[in-house]
């Protein structure tokens, strides 16, 4: 089940879009991002689930990979427009009311730290109406329950499409807790967030 992206007149004012993949997660998030140019404005924060136990070459990775600003998230920084930001392993990350980023050690949710839902339900929190959250591939019930409180709060929710996804794991959990505002395959999230930034004020 797929959904024409709407005109882009139709499409809500966002100011950060968050990102949430598990297995499978590196292949897919290349191929969302991908056709992204230096001038996208819009913030990007990724938690992708990581052994913890080694530091993360994710975001020299994707800095070589991307046409994008990527960085490693680091505590207390602020937001910046055009960048894509990655979780660290081994730390919660969090989006603040004042639009900074926060590193936590607390609790592993759904056996994850970093865990999509903690930032999810952050950003939430932070921005209400003016976040678009998707959800990736991958092999557990993560992501669910942050989707759905992004759509409580107004925000825009995207799934892929469990049919394309590499492990439907997440998509299918995220689905079942609730209707997000779109189910797409890659390249449709990658236009639809393309044509979020072209209407973003």
């Amino acid at each position: 089940m797929t959904q024409d992206i709407l005109s882009p007149g139709a499409l809500p004012p966002i100011e950060a879009i968050v990102v949430g993949a598990s297995a499978g997660g590196v292949e897919a998030l290349l191929g969302l991002f991908s056709g992204f140019g230096r001038g996208f404005r819009l913030p990007l924060i990724v938690v992708l689930h990581l052994p913890d136990e080694r530091r993360s070459q994710l975001a020299e990775v994707f800095d070589r990979r991307l046409a994008l600003r990527v960085k490693e998230a680091d505590d207390k920084e602020q937001i910046l427009p055009g960048t894509l930001y990655f979780a660290a392993p081994g730390y919660h990350l969090s989006v603040e009311q004042d639009h900074s980023l926060s590193l936590s050690q607390e609790e592993r949710v759904h056996h994850s730290r970093p865990a999509i839902d903690v930032l999810f339900e952050s950003a939430a929190d932070a921005y209400g109406p003016r976040l678009a959250a998707v959800l990736l591939t991958g092999a557990n019930q993560d992501g669910a329950r942050g989707l759905a409180e992004v759509k409580r709060q107004g925000g825009l929710t995207i799934v892929q499409d469990p049919s394309e996804a590499h492990v439907s794991t997440m998509p299918d959990a995220a689905l079942a807790l609730h209707q997000p505002d779109y189910i797409l395959p890659l390249h449709g999230i990658s236009r639809l967030l393309a044509e979020l930034e072209r209407s973003a004020c």
